[in-house]
């Protein structure tokens, strides 16, 4: 299956689904050094999202949130990949500055249609995904 939407930042990558109803505060709530999401209350707290394609709505918090996405793409912990329901300035910036494709605006909600461990595929020069049929 192919989902449509709108490039944030261009690259293609592919990875498990991490997948989570929460927005994310990279900014306090995914540790730089080891990519653990580490806010406590949060449906992903003690995941990692080195590797994956990382699904949530969208970011919250500090824009000192996009150089924490940057940390993460430097110290090798970074997803894959980000899809986001409705992305906003931090996690765009964030994916853009790092070279993490990123899409949102899919033409069906990737949080309640992806599920966590599926193989996903994040085209941002295209804007799809690709989902396993």
């Amino acid at each position: 299956m192919i989902l449509k939407g709108r490039t944030v930042s261009r690259g293609k990558a592919a990875g498990p689904a991490l997948v989570s109803k929460d927005a994310i505060s990279f900014l306090g709530g995914v540790d730089p050094k080891t990519g653990n999401v580490i806010e406590k209350g949060h449906a992903l707290y003690g995941r990692n999202v080195k590797g994956t394609v990382l699904v949530f709505p969208g970011g919250k918090g500090s824009t000192v949130g996009s150089y924490v996405i940057y940390q993460l793409k430097k110290n090798g912990v970074a997803p894959a990949a980000i899809i986001n329901i409705r992305s906003e300035p931090i996690v765009a910036v964030g994916a853009i500055i790092s070279d993490i494709p990123m899409v949102d605006a899919l033409d069906k909600d990737p949080v309640e249609i992806i599920r966590d461990g599926m193989t996903v595929t994040v085209d941002g020069t295209t804007g799809t995904v690709e989902l396993p049929c």
